[in-house]
């Protein structure tokens, strides 16, 4: 079993940058991959951005050039860097581990992200 901690998140003003951590402990021999999630008020969960343990990224249309997702292994913690922050991106911000299907596996507890016009 895999537990996840994040921490980060804030109220942060349109333009404005925020740094998402998200550490993890347990079972990490499990994790082939780990990635953030976010959900808005009134709207479905939504993959933001992924990595998995050798490096290999993937970003949602929506947050591509904005938000960069990296790792460090010997840590094993995942970090989501957000610059140029709009209002849609508010949201409670999720991580989670994923298997080699990119499976979600474990989640974190959210940490939220308000940004404000």
């Amino acid at each position: 079993q895999v537990q996840l901690v994040e921490s980060g998140g804030g109220l942060v003003q349109d333009g404005g940058s925020l740094r998402l951590s998200c550490a993890a402990s347990g079972t990490i021999s499990s994790i082939y991959a780990m990635g953030w999630y976010r959900q808005a008020p009134g709207k479905q969960r939504e993959q933001v951005a992924r990595i998995t343990f050798g490096g290999t990224t993937n970003y949602a249309d929506s947050v591509k050039g904005r938000f960069t997702i990296s790792r460090d292994n010997a840590k094993n913690t995942v970090y989501l860097q957000m610059n140029s922050l709009k209002s849609e991106d508010t949201a409670v911000y999720y991580c989670a581990t994923m298997d080699r299907w990119f499976a979600t596996r474990s989640w974190g507890q959210g940490t939220q992200v308000t940004v404000s016009s």
